[in-house]
């Protein structure tokens, strides 16, 4: 029984993890997770670099592509100003090297 609930919660981790290719939507009840911004890199779950190309956009890598498409997105977010409602605070780097989850 143990191990089932360690592969779905793997499967769980993995599936809804830190995919990059990212789609900004308009209503929270679309959205994968809801991110707050934090203005401080200490206070973030993960730290965020926009990137212009879509192939450097790996999972696990921090570094985000924006789509403009919903379908092409790993995850729908939804930006909150508060952050009791977020599921991951984000901050964003200018620095390519700094990206990823801490």
């Amino acid at each position: 029984m143990q191990k089932i609930i360690v592969l779905f919660m793997f499967t769980f981790f993995i599936c809804s993890g830190y995919s990059q290719k990212v789609f900004k939507t308009s209503y929270k009840s679309d959205a994968d997770k809801v991110i707050f911004v934090t203005q401080y890199k200490s206070e973030a779950d993960m730290i965020v670099y926009e990137t212009k190309y879509k192939s450097e956009a790996k999972p696990y890598s921090g570094i985000w592509f924006w789509t403009n498409y919903k379908s092409d997105a790993d995850w729908k977010v939804y930006f909150t100003k508060y952050k009791s409602e977020a599921d991951l605070k984000v901050y964003f780097t200018k620095y390519k090297s700094e990206a990823g989850m801490k």
